[in-house]
């Protein structure tokens, strides 16, 4: 669904690694450089290999990573990046981590353009003002009662990471939410 001030889409089938690691551990270390990536450790923050890659390109080297916890991150990258995975487990070696794959957990739903902001203003608490919230921003939230990881990108915008169990209805929500941005 687009307008001119407003698009909303489903960004499906991307890579999504849970990453458990001591930050600051040599662990973590060799894990950021085999990403390409530092893990961020400012709460709330994410951090790219190039800018706001993943998932709004195709590029296969594109990858996110977003601060889930104190010791926890959500890596992100392109559609079928299978090798992930085992490029992060073989870079942990012995040292304390996990790995998991979570790709089936959730799907991720994008929403861009002038009106975002003000869209999900109707069903997110967050302070979703640029100052507070800009690109490099992530947050674990509630959205239209509904659990999620908002991101803000680079271009207005933002990727919603949501349980498969829950997109239907949070897809459903923000349609209804948006008619008034799309003359429906």
């Amino acid at each position: 669904m687009s307008g001119p001030d407003l698009r909303v889409a489903e960004l499906p089938f991307l890579t999504q690694i849970d990453l458990r690691v001591e930050p600051g551990s040599d662990t973590a270390a060799a894990i950021a450089l085999a990403l390409g990536v530092p893990l961020p450790t400012e709460p709330g923050t994410s951090a790219s290999t190039a800018g706001d890659v993943p998932p709004s390109s195709t590029s296969a080297s594109g990858r996110q990573v977003l601060w889930l916890g104190p010791d926890e991150w959500l890596v992100v990258g392109p559609p079928g990046d299978t090798g992930l995975e085992g490029r992060l487990r073989a870079a942990a070696g012995t040292g304390h981590a996990a790995v998991t794959d979570v790709s089936a957990q959730r799907t991720v739903l994008l929403v861009t353009g002038p009106k975002a902001r003000d869209l999900l203003s109707h069903g997110c608490a967050l302070d979703l003002h640029p100052r507070v919230f800009g690109p490099g921003r992530c947050a674990q939230t509630m959205l239209a009662r509904a659990q999620v990881v908002l991101t803000a990108r680079e271009d207005d915008g933002f990727h919603i990471f949501v349980r498969s169990s829950f997109a239907d209805y949070l897809a459903a929500w923000l349609l209804d939410a948006a008619g008034e941005y799309l003359g429906g």
